[in-house]
């Protein structure tokens, strides 16, 4: 007969087993990239969109100039991404003139500051309601997480406007851009998931598995984080 004490045993080391089991999985998921439906505002495939904000003040500590164009010469703030986007955005210029493809950027990093006085000059202008339907308001820029940027042809004859659409260096980024871990991240036809309409130009750094996975199901970040749509219908950022 199994003594009390010893059932007390067995039952302990089966809770710390399944706590331990628990405790990896959860790495793994962090490790692909994915922590929750919401993940943390430095994380990789951090989602911000007019439903999910950063917090007040946040900046990425692992900000960089990536060695590439933009269609300013000044070393600003707005040519910056985080680390690990900028080298993938310089392997992806890099692999693009290779298909003689010329690219450039228009705008990367933005903090919370400069997105408060851009948003707060269109309300000023056009009231808070208009200013809401094209513009984020601050904290929920994706500008902010220094994982975003828009890009141009070299020439900058359509920087971040609708006609960049129709241009071979959108349709090279539609195709390739997921290979070196960008997705569109306001695709055609999920303005109501996104609340923001097409942005060809507009492009974000969630890793090469996630980009690969989003590019291959045609889907918007927010269905692949399973997180709640937006409603918004056809809003530009």
């Amino acid at each position: 007969m199994i003594k009390p004490a010893s059932i007390l045993l067995i039952l302990t080391a089966a809770f710390i087993f399944l706590s331990s089991c628990t405790n990896l999985h959860k790495q793994e998921r962090e490790m692909n990239g994915v922590t929750s439906l919401r993940p943390h505002s430095g994380s990789i495939p951090v989602l911000v969109n007019k439903y999910s904000s950063l917090p007040p003040g946040y900046k990425p500590d692992d900000l960089v100039f990536p060695n590439v164009p933009f269609l300013f010469t000044e070393k600003i703030e707005k040519r910056m991404l985080r680390k690990e986007a900028a080298s993938a955005l310089e392997l992806l210029f890099q692999e693009a003139e290779k298909d003689g493809i010329f690219l450039a950027g228009v705008s990367a990093y933005r903090s919370y500051e400069a997105q408060q006085a851009i948003f707060n000059s269109y309300v000023q202008a056009q009231g808070i309601e208009k200013a809401k339907t094209f513009s984020a308001s601050p904290g929920t820029s994706e500008h902010e997480t220094g994982l975003a940027v828009d890009i141009s042809d070299k020439d900058g004859k359509c920087p971040a406007v609708d006609c960049f659409g129709q241009t071979t260096e959108a349709g090279w980024l539609e195709k390739h851009a997921h290979t070196y871990g960008f997705i569109i991240r306001y695709p055609k036809g999920k303005e109501d998931i996104t609340g923001y309409k097409y942005e060809p130009w507009h492009l974000r750094y969630v890793g090469p598995r996630i980009a690969a996975e989003i590019k291959e199901r045609n889907i918007a970040l927010e269905e692949y984080l399973k997180a709640e749509p937006v409603i918004t219908k056809s809003d530009s950022k």
